[in-house]
């Protein structure tokens, strides 16, 4: 019984944690222009990406010398507190600050839920909890946009932050009764103050740097941005390989499970999230949509991605097998992508959301089942590191393909738009109002702008299969040693 209502908190806040990033997106407009600050409009989503982003190694290095249940109560309290000081805010420069505290106990709740399950449950019970709370993400995607403008018509923009806090104070009523003293294992001297100082920095600088290089004037300050990016970068392993603690130990990626399952969240990362952002447009222009119908496609991918992380979850923990799954849903990823890359335009709209739905079949079967494998192939003492790890490399290879992607798109359709159209002010509504046979053009041209960068996504899934494939074969232990309090765990190999 405790357990249940354990993981219905966490499930709670990971939920929280999740839609508090897309529950806002539907209401940016009408935030910044209340604040005045329409031409800041992206840092109200940026300012929180990036603090959940660079806190997310610290908070596991914390994790392993405080124990979870310390740090989970603490991110949960600052959480609720910030979310009403964005409600409250009353300029820009208010709000941007309380969403930066937001992302970052936003990004404890996330990853605390993680670990407090790799510490209350063996490997064998882990896939199906990871899944039944990782659940909470791609239904925030689902039903976010909707309920941020519902919210913000009938009630005003404030209550989008406000909507937190009577379902954060439950969860926490539920974590005080539920959840157990959890320890952490390493001595609080062994923190890494000058790596954690310096990776923040790299972190900044790097995505700072990728944000601006779609910015008009902006090459000086990318340049600058990224190159201190890079410095900080190479100091960081540097120093990681010199301090007694590390905060991101670089021998844990001599196991060859933890080197596989980050490589396939950064491939999660990369060929999935990064083109999600982008879809809704493609259809729009390329198959001549409302906005409203758009969301079909997007809406058909993450449909898929949640009942496959559902069902094999439920499956690995139900057999213990494991091993199909990734490579199975890294071939589906590669094949549903290249099949779209494959796609002429004017298809009827099925044709993309049913493959579309393959892709994320093919990647919610081992989105969550990777951090399991993973927790239980390190010692318990680094269960928050590699956790936060995993997470991290994901978030890092979605946000570099993102920009990547939408500088590709933009610089390619800049140059064969017809004349008369600019793509600095080009909207979907101009072009369902042009004639049919610029309608036609611009349609084709976005077809032949996507085509290859599906196809580059493609690449990374296949690449995946081979990941993969390098997995240890096996089955999830059911032994008791699964929890925190013995180290390490590891799958049960087949002979």
């Amino acid at each position: 019984m405790r357990l249940k209502l354990l993981v219905t908190c966490l499930l709670t806040v990971s939920f929280l944690g999740a839609m508090d990033h897309t529950v806002v997106s539907t209401s940016l407009a009408t935030i910044a222009g209340e604040l005045g600050a329409l031409q800041h409009m992206s840092w109200i989503v940026v300012g929180y990406t990036l603090a959940s982003t660079v806190l997310l190694p610290v908070l596991g290095k914390l994790d392993d010398i405080l124990g979870p249940r310390k740090i989970f109560l603490g991110a949960l309290v600052v959480f609720l507190a910030a979310s009403l000081c964005c409600g409250l805010s009353a300029d820009f420069s208010w709000l941007i600050a309380s969403r930066v505290v937001q992302g970052m106990s936003a990004a404890g709740l996330q990853l605390m839920s993680q670990t407090i399950i790799a510490r209350v449950t063996t490997q064998r019970e882990r896939p199906r909890y990871l899944a039944t709370i990782g659940a909470a993400f791609p239904v925030a995607i689902l039903v976010g946009p909707l309920l941020g403008g519902l919210i913000t018509d009938q009630l005003g923009w404030q209550w989008v932050f406000w909507i937190n806090i009577p379902l954060g104070l439950i969860a926490l009523v539920l974590a005080l009764f539920a959840l157990p003293a959890l320890e952490g294992h390493t001595s609080p001297r062994g923190f890494d103050l000058a790596g954690a100082g310096v990776f923040t920095i790299c972190l900044v600088a790097l995505i700072l740097g990728i944000t601006w290089a779609g910015e008009p004037g902006a090459s000086l300050s990318t340049v600058l941005a990224l190159a201190i990016g890079l410095f900080s970068l190479v100091l960081f392993l540097w120093i990681e390989t010199r301090v007694p603690e590390p905060m991101i130990p670089l021998k844990i990626f001599a196991n060859r499970t933890v080197a596989a399952g980050a490589a396939l969240s950064t491939i999660i990362g990369v060929g999935l999230f990064s083109i999600t952002a982008y879809l809704p447009t493609y259809i729009q222009m390329a198959y001549q949509t409302s906005i409203t119908v758009s969301g079909l496609v997007p809406f058909a991918t993450v449909f898929g991605m949640l009942c496959s992380n559902l069902f094999t979850g439920w499956w690995a923990s139900r057999t213990g097998g494991y091993w199909m799954f990734p490579v199975i849903g890294t071939a589906l990823g590669a094949a549903g992508l290249f099949a779209m890359a494959l796609l002429p335009a004017g298809r009827p709209l099925w044709v993309p959301m049913a493959v579309m739905a393959v892709v994320g079949i093919g990647t919610g079967s081992f989105m969550n089942l990777i951090v399991a494998l993973v927790q239980g192939a390190v010692p318990a003492k680094q269960t928050g590191t590699i956790t936060a790890t995993v997470n991290l490399v994901r978030q890092i290879g979605s946000t570099v393909a993102t920009a990547m992607i939408g500088v590709g798109i933009a610089a390619s359709v800049a140059g064969l738009l017809p004349a008369g159209l600019d793509a600095a002010t080009l909207t979907p509504q101009q072009v369902h109002a042009s004639p049919a046979e610029v309608q036609a053009e611009v349609a084709q041209i976005y077809t032949s702008v996507f085509s290859p960068v599906f196809a580059a996504l493609a690449l990374a899934y296949a690449v995946g299969i081979l990941v993969a494939l390098c997995l240890p074969r096996g089955r999830l232990s059911n032994d008791p040693s699964g929890t925190a309090e013995n180290t390490p765990v590891s799958v049960t190999t087949e002979s």
